[in-house]
């Protein structure tokens, strides 16, 4: 089982990475996934995890207080906006907007009323 946890961990570390680049997939998701992977897989690791200087302050700012930086909010919103404007250029059918309009509405709020770290 440790395997999979390890694996499943490092899967997680590969999609954060690709977020950091892609601003449509979200990175401190998957890295809190994978501290929680890691946790239960390889305490190495973990520690490398927690104690990266890129990856381990969000995940400890989210631990300590369930805080999200400024900053990632203000990107969050942003590429938010983008999906959803991409979207209405598209054309999509209403109910498909109205539908990603909810969905992306509840995320932003849940997102905007989290502390800042």
């Amino acid at each position: 089982m440790r395997w999979l946890w390890g694996f499943l961990g490092l899967l997680c570390i590969l999609l954060a990475v690709i977020g950091i680049v892609l601003p449509l997939l979200p990175t401190v998701p998957f890295l809190l996934l994978a501290a929680f992977f890691f946790a239960r897989s390889s305490e190495r690791l973990h520690n490398w995890l927690i104690s990266h200087p890129t990856f381990g302050p969000p995940i400890l700012d989210w631990r300590a207080r369930g805080a999200v930086s400024l900053p990632a909010k203000r990107w969050a919103t942003v590429s938010v906006l983008a999906v959803f404007t991409l979207s209405v250029v598209m054309g999509l059918r209403p109910m498909i907007l109205i539908i990603q309009a909810l969905t992306l509405g509840a995320v932003m709020i849940f997102l905007w009323t989290r502390p800042s770290a």
